[in-house]
């Protein structure tokens, strides 16, 4: 097959793909379901609580942390789920990416607080991570599975989910600090 050709196929299988997810949605995921609101009480409840907890004198360093977990997950998460390894159930809209409530709020603003808690009292981040991270993907996820909202296939499971929460905050820990190092750095040296 050509470019073109392949492209032509892939955009066929798209367009259907997006027309059973609208269908699925509306049937199955939109407000009148009680799995809509879940997902919504899963992105906003923990940015009100990031809001109230958030350390203002640290605000910049515990925002980027928690973006740079945000992204990583998100970007893991869509190629687990275009792989086939997993599926979330119910989401907020059919065009934003599927756990958006998880990945963007509830699973950031987790690691957020732990890491604030961490700096702030001098705590071994990485086991309060792997406490966490054992909390989220042990029970967490086992619940999210138990209530259909979260399928786990091709031998996939709750320890791959654990491992990745630790290497995705670790990542995220170290590029904080990284950047916080090479900020330092820059505002120490004589300007010119």
């Amino acid at each position: 097959m050509s470019v073109k050709e392949y492209w032509k196929e892939i955009n066929k299988a798209s367009d259907k793909v997006s027309s059973l997810i609208n269908s699925y949605w509306h049937e199955h995921s939109n407000w009148n379901n009680w799995q809509f609101w879940i997902i919504l009480i899963f992105l906003i409840v923990p940015l009100i609580v990031l809001l109230v907890k958030l350390d203002k004198n640290k605000t910049l360093q515990i925002l980027f942390f928690g973006y740079t977990v945000h992204m990583l997950w998100t970007y893991t998460e869509l190629s687990l789920i275009r792989l086939g390894y997993m599926d979330h159930h119910y989401f907020i809209l059919p065009f934003l990416p599927q756990a958006i409530g998880i990945t963007s709020s509830f699973l950031p603003v987790s690691f957020m607080l732990l890491y604030q808690y961490c700096v702030k009292h001098d705590k071994n981040f990485l086991l309060w991570t792997s406490v966490l991270s054992a909390i989220m993907a042990f029970v967490f996820v086992f619940i999210e599975k138990q209530i259909g909202f979260l399928a786990l296939l091709k031998g996939f499971n709750s320890f791959h989910i654990f491992l990745l929460d630790v290497a995705i905050t670790m990542l995220a820990y170290g590029l904080t600090n990284f950047f916080i190092t090479f900020y330092k750095q820059d505002k120490s040296s004589p300007t010119q």
